[in-house]
């Protein structure tokens, strides 16, 4: 359960800042944990504050942090604590906002823009390529279809519910489909890159696409809650290999990552899609609406 409380303020420690919010990101992991399908890898006791993404006003700096820095307008990120009017974060994890973006832009591509920057460098994306994208109409999912699509593939958007599958064609998808319906795999044919972040069996049909020399998947993520698992009866006769990618194994590249995925977007090339922008005391309604799979690219919190 979700709710909006008063609590006392936080103090930044060595190395932090104290930022005064004005949006946060909402990520589908955060509903994962908060309903209990995955982990809490903090292991936090209850209650707490979700949110790992935050754009505002420096307003305060802890031992070791430059009094420069107070008065400055920043994103970052934060290992928890988000969803809140006033936020520490860590000196080196906040950098200055480029206003060229914006704060809801700036949101969108702190996380996901550097994880589709680094799965499409991952799969090694290129003319002639035919690039299956999962979860096409997500925060992630319509950033891939952009730079599927740049990179000279032909893209495939999986997404479940018609307005997902406009929002992806509207982005540059040459065809849709609703992954959500038994026998959908049909309707794809052969392709040569999945990326894969569904998990259970909607990964099991995806390989089964993989039928041409070179094809590969790469593992992001697992959104259904059911880990990606190909058998060996499966994997053996298809052969395509399957490649993680993960920015929590890759800490030292999320600068650059995100740098890159900004550069797209100031010069025109990338165009992360806003969803929906929501009060923050309307968290609960955001949370729904990702379990409802009604949520498309950034869900932005206000304060």
């Amino acid at each position: 359960m979700l709710r909006v409380e008063e609590v006392e303020d936080p103090v930044p420690g060595e190395g932090e800042l104290l930022v005064r919010a004005t949006a946060t990101g909402v990520n589908y992991f955060e509903v994962q944990v908060r309903a209990g399908v995955v982990p809490d890898p903090l292991d936090s006791p209850l209650p707490h504050i979700p949110g790992i993404e935050v754009a505002g006003t420096v307003i305060a700096a802890g031992p070791g942090v430059g009094r420069h820095r107070i008065g400055e307008r920043v994103v970052g990120t934060v290992a928890a604590g988000s969803y809140a009017e006033l936020v520490v974060v860590p000196a080196a994890a906040a950098a200055p906002l480029d206003e060229r973006l914006g704060e809801h832009r700036a949101l969108a591509l702190l996380g996901q823009g550097a994880t589709a920057v680094g799965v499409i460098e991952t799969a090694d994306i290129g003319p002639g390529d035919t690039v299956l994208v999962e979860a096409a109409g997500g925060g992630i999912g319509t950033l891939l279809v952009q730079l599927a699509k740049r990179a000279g593939a032909r893209v495939v958007a999986g997404a479940s519910g018609e307005a997902k599958r406009r929002v992806a064609a509207d982005l540059g998808a040459d065809t849709t489909v609703d992954y959500s319906r038994p026998g959908w795999a049909e309707e794809v044919g052969p392709v040569t890159v999945v990326l894969e972040t569904v998990g259970g069996q909607t990964a099991r049909d995806a390989y089964g696409l993989l039928t041409a020399p070179g094809a590969r998947m790469v593992v992001f993520g697992s959104a259904s809650g059911n880990p990606v698992e190909i058998g060996s009866q499966q994997l053996l006769p298809v052969g395509a290999p399957l490649i993680p990618f993960s920015l929590g194994y890759r800490p030292q590249r999320w600068p650059e990552l995100v740098r890159r995925a900004e550069e797209l977007t100031v010069r025109g090339e990338l165009d992360p899609v806003i969803g929906a922008v929501l009060p923050l005391a309307a968290a609960a309604a955001a949370h729904r609406a990702f379990e409802a799979r009604t949520a498309i690219g950034k869900t932005i919190l206000t304060l």
